[in-house]
């Protein structure tokens, strides 16, 4: 048999679309090599005057297993056709855009002239690019002052940065000063609204021995190390004095916000316990608090123990205080987000719950100018929309009806309007609108950027909302994508791609769902559900699995599969499975607990509840989901609801892939499944990727993935190929040649 380049593998019929569907000649399948090679655009900064904005496009290279990012620059009211290139360093990046106070040019970050990053100025209408710093360490972060009197920058060694200024009248050709010289390094960092001071937080200490034992090549990681905790600063940018504003041992200080008329300071204060303090993965063991700047005094906000809070937002007229949270505030749970609310001044006063009959969570967005109203995204079923909380009511209000992913935003210095966009023939875009009010109006938008135009020349599978009926009566839904020249009344084979989380949710975007439509232009069906614990279809939907984690999931799907049976979409004997870390844990469990799958690619799953437990980064959720007792002193509930309890029931040809040093679910738990099927002669192969992420850090292995993934599909689901061959992956670095059509043997 000859080899296959699986990017660029069609079905095994090319089949007439729909007529309001053409197949245009040009049209060609989407392949994993246009996911690796789509440009991104990012860095969204709208000058002063609200006139231009400055963005970046990241372009991958390929060949060099790299990235390459240059600064862009269009016009807010033409949109699109006004876009230009500002930067052309080919094998360097220009990044982080920043306008100067006055418009008249902007600085950027670039290692255009060395490997370290260094801040540059230019004109946004022509000229070259100026260099302004020169420091040792590069630069890690920049700012001007909101008065436009100072640019203050970050630079230094890891861990030991520290902030400096610059007159913003002569960039050029004054010497940057130090404004702070603490021996720990400086963390976040804000201006005051006055531009007379910045805020930043430092480390109460720093661990000389720590760096030095390092350089020596005692290279050891101890888990979750002792760390000092970290204090809230401020220094005067004038005179380069610094003053500490927080002294307490029982909180650290993990972020902050200021008030817009300087009077208030948000603090997120993390647990002084170190092996609570180093927990990334939730917002846990942290409370707020709220610093009045005149006279320092600090109020306590929450107390709750394992309730991970959102972050502090004031209203633009000082009045209010708010942030988001469960709705039960007294316990660790997965319920959806309230907005918590009060007056700024009523101290020791109660926070006001709104949006309480909103079925979804509710968030702080940004406010409206009055206050009156904080706007929100939030999804809902296979979409997501923007929201208006009333603040007086709690009432919320639906304000868009878009079948795609929305996500609005609003510029904090300039009040410029965002909307970033994505469906599923359209990659991610951004448009702007001149108001809040026209945002529900589609004809109303301005489209700021088209970094992908090729892909129009793609065909693609049509996408759609599909609901179906579970097992106990109730409604789940989910997305379908049809194959490419998908005909009525023919049966395709299908592949079941389900999403991480488990709190997440699929929704009508550009190539969602483990890239859904490379499978639908290789001539597959592809069911995304949202299984019970998804989001976006109500609380009682995403907390239906809590203490029985897969039963009603696993049910879900199933029933999915036999809805698109029973409407002559999906071949039932032509089916695999697929997914990645909660994705991963269901496809775990459908291996022990069906046969009707042909296939199964397991990414990143759990399957021993007890020892992924103590292996994993993250304890409480698990608890949450599993039961809601403590573990040790009942395993019985949490092996019942492992996959390896079932293990002898696996009979499904099973593809395992994992990060080796993954944190989240680590990669023993997929050893421990390659094993079993080993020795029960089950079909199966280990795939470990190096890293300590959850997810694959390096695009080429990101692409093994993909490749590999499909060929085990396409050998056991469909009866093509060889299985995964090195040189299916290899092929892809040669220019692409006409595509290959396949028969099913």
């Amino acid at each position: 048999m000859r080899s296959l380049s699986l990017a660029l593998v069609l079905p095994a019929a090319v089949l007439a679309l729909p007529p309001q569907a053409p197949l245009v000649a040009q049209e060609r399948p989407f392949t994993f090599m246009d996911v690796q090679e789509m440009k991104r655009a990012a860095s969204w900064t709208p000058s002063p005057d609200g006139e231009w904005m400055l963005y970046t496009v990241t372009t991958p290279d390929w060949e060099a297993a790299e990235s390459q990012t240059d600064i862009h620059l269009v016009s807010l009211s033409e949109g699109v056709p006004s876009d230009r290139r500002l930067t052309y360093t080919e094998d360097k990046d220009e990044r982080s855009p920043t306008w100067a106070p006055d418009g008249s040019f902007f600085l950027f970050a670039s290692n255009r002239d060395g490997d370290d990053t260094q801040l540059y100025m230019m004109r946004h209408d022509g000229g070259e690019a100026r260099k302004i710093t020169d420091a040792d360490e590069g630069v890690s972060g920049y700012a001007f002052s909101p008065d436009g009197r100072w640019l203050v920058y970050r630079s230094g060694e890891s861990n030991r940065e520290q902030l400096y200024r610059l007159p913003a009248d002569d960039l050029a050709g004054a010497d940057p000063e130090p404004l702070t010289e603490g021996e720990a390094g400086v963390g976040q960092w804000d201006f005051s609204p006055n531009g007379s001071r910045v805020y930043f937080t430092r480390p109460d200490s720093f661990n000389e021995d720590e760096v030095k034992r390092r350089e020596e090549g005692f290279t050891v990681d101890i888990r979750n190390a002792i760390t000092p905790l970290s204090s809230l600063w401020s220094v005067e940018i004038e005179t380069a004095s610094e003053e500490r504003e927080t002294d307490d041992p029982s909180y650290s200080i993990n972020n902050f916000a200021i008030s817009d008329d300087g009077r208030w300071i948000g603090i997120t204060g993390g647990s002084p316990k170190r092996y609570e303090r180093n927990i990334t993965a939730q917002r846990l063991y942290a409370d707020l608090y709220l610093m009045e700047v005149a006279t320092g005094e600090i109020e306590r906000l929450t107390d709750n123990y394992e309730v991970g809070e959102g972050g502090l937002s004031f209203s633009p007229d000082g009045r209010w205080v708010a942030f988001s949270a469960p709705d039960e505030m007294e316990r660790y749970s997965m319920t959806e987000n309230r907005v918590y609310i009060r007056e700024v001044d009523d101290r020791g006063g109660a926070f006001r719950k709104l949006g309480a009959d909103f079925d979804q969570s509710a968030s702080v967005g940004f406010w409206s100018e009055d206050s009156n109203t904080i706007y929100f995204n939030a999804g809902v079923k296979v979409t997501t929309q923007l929201h208006a909380l009333d603040v007086e009511t709690g009432a919320v209000r639906q304000l868009t009806e878009e079948r795609a992913a929305l996500s609005v935003s609003r510029d904090d210095d300039t009040g410029t309007l965002l909307i970033g966009y994505s469906d599923p023939k359209t990659p991610p875009t951004m448009f702007t609108v001149s108001s809040v009010d026209d945002v529900p109006h589609r004809s109303t938008w301005t489209q700021l950027v088209d970094v992908n135009p090729h892909l129009r020349e793609v065909a693609f599978g049509e996408e759609a909302e599909v609901n179906w009926r579970s097992s106990d009566g109730k409604m789940v839904g989910g997305v379908l994508v049809y194959p490419v020249g998908y005909e009525e009344g023919t049966r395709y084979p299908l592949i079941v791609a389900i999403h991480g989380g488990p709190a997440s949710a699929d929704i009508l975007r550009f190539n969602g769902g483990y890239n859904a439509q490379v499978y639908a232009g290789a001539g597959y069906a592809v069911l995304k559900p949202n299984y019970r614990g998804s989001r976006n279809y109500g609380n009682a939907h995403r907390t239906d699995i809590v203490g029985d984690y897969f039963t009603m999931g696993y049910e879900d799907i199933m029933t999915g599969v036999d809805h698109l049976i029973a409407e002559g979409i999906v071949d039932g004997d032509r089916m695999g499975a697929l997914g990645w870390s909660a994705g991963g844990h269901w496809s775990n469990w459908i291996l022990t607990q069906t046969d009707r799958f042909k296939a199964i690619s397991s990414g990143a799953g759990t399957m021993n509840w007890i020892s992924m437990y103590a292996q994993s980064d993250v304890q409480r959720n698990r608890q949450f989901y599993v039961g809601d007792g403590f573990l040790y002193e009942d395993f019985d509930t949490y092996f019942d609801q492992s996959p390896l309890k079932y293990i002898v029931n696996a009979a499904t040809p099973t593809m395992i892939h994992v990060v080796e040093g993954d944190p989240r679910v680590p990669s023993p738990q997929s050893v421990e499944l390659h094993m079993a099927l080993k020795k029960m002669d089950v079909p199966t192969e280990l795939f470990m990727y190096p890293g300590r992420s959850h997810g694959i850090p390096d695009p080429r292995n990101r692409l093994v993935k993909a490749v590999s993934e499909m060929a085990w599909m396409d050998y056991y689901v469909r009866g093509i190929g060889e299985k995964f061959q090195w040189r299916q992956v290899l092929e892809t670095l040669a220019p692409a040649e006409a595509p290959t059509v396949v028969s099913e043997r």
